[in-house]
């Protein structure tokens, strides 16, 4: 397995949770709950967090991190800041939805294979405390 290979495997799963912080972003701005929107925020820590991770990972094995969800997750995120809707419950619909899919199922896509075993280590921890999410955002609905 290349290097190169895992670094960019390891950079496209990081565009994704830059795409997490700002869809998050858009869903705390939206909401008028307190307690809610401290949820929401510290979600948005652990996928900072994440990123944080993922981007030292990426430099130990010699590659440069992307910074950003790249220019096509930049035009999804800012079509999706209006496809929020405005209820407490609809938001966190919305976000339990892009968690469970991109933030799990698309992920999970994009880490087939290429990654070596540290670094397929630190990809399923992150991945596990995205499942806690789901888990905690479907008990915020039901």
């Amino acid at each position: 397995m290349e290097v190169n290979d895992v670094v960019n495997t390891l950079n496209a799963f990081l565009k994704g949770q830059y795409m997490g912080i700002h869809a998050y972003e858009h869903h705390i701005q939206k909401l008028n709950d307190p307690n809610t929107k401290k949820d929401f925020q510290r979600i948005q820590q652990d996928h900072k967090h994440h990123a944080l991770k993922v981007a030292e990972r990426i430099q130990n094995l010699g590659g440069t991190p992307v910074d950003d969800e790249g220019i096509i997750g930049s035009i999804q995120g800012y079509i999706g800041s209006f496809k929020i809707p405005d209820t407490t419950v609809g938001i966190i619909d919305n976000a339990l939805k892009g968690e469970d899919y991109y933030g799990i199922h698309i992920s999970e896509e994009i880490v087939k294979g290429d990654l070596d075993v540290e670094s397929r280590q630190l990809i399923e921890e992150i991945l596990d405390k995205d499942r806690e999410h789901v888990k905690f955002l479907k008990g915020l609905v039901h």
